[in-house]
């Protein structure tokens, strides 16, 4: 089964990254564009992305988890941004600040999963709101992304869980494993 461990984001917020969404299919001028928007249910924030596990180590993951220590936090949205690159667009997603409280989080996670998988690296704290196959025109399309405002809005982080995503022809459906924290 395809696992990860995320941060599940409140519907205000998600209902309010929609549209932002709105924003960025207005902005996208060229037929030739080809951006996916990300499904308002799957919006979450990714803290490890676990791959093809197998059942049997659900138990295992869970026990891991549980292990870990764990203060509620809050963070707030910030600016629009792209991965890997302005010249290489493939996905747009909003920051999130302060990161630290994210980050050690992310750092115990891995830490306590290090005997059964990889370290991430280069993690970065985001939402991902849509994905890109093809930009006609890169600069036009990262300039009209920095014209759209982010409201400094506030997420309550009470938790985080342990995810099994099943690819559907109609987007991946979620069902939440474990849940660790408050």
């Amino acid at each position: 089964m395809r696992l990860f461990i995320a941060i599940e984001i409140p519907k205000e917020i998600k209902d309010y990254l929609c549209g932002i969404q709105q924003g960025i299919a207005k902005s996208n001028d060229s037929s030739k564009n080809k951006i996916r928007l990300v499904n308002k249910d799957n919006m979450h924030l990714t803290l490890k992305f676990l791959g093809e596990v197998q059942p049997d180590k659900v138990e295992i993951l869970n026990k891991s988890l549980k292990e870990i220590a764990f203060k509620p936090f809050s963070v707030n949205l910030d600016s629009i941004r792209v991965f890997p690159s302005e010249d290489y667009i493939r996905v747009v997603w909003v920051g999130l600040k302060p990161e630290e409280q994210v980050l050690e989080l992310q750092k115990n996670i891995d830490e306590n999963l290090k005997k059964l998988f990889k370290k991430e690296k280069g993690f970065k704290p985001h939402l991902t709101i849509a994905r890109v196959k093809y930009i006609e025109d890169k600069k036009q399309f990262v300039d009209k992304l920095k014209r759209i405002k982010v409201e400094n809005k506030k997420i309550e982080v009470n938790n985080f869980k342990l995810v099994k995503s099943t690819l559907t022809p109609k987007g991946p459906v979620y069902e939440y494993l474990g849940v660790f924290g408050k």
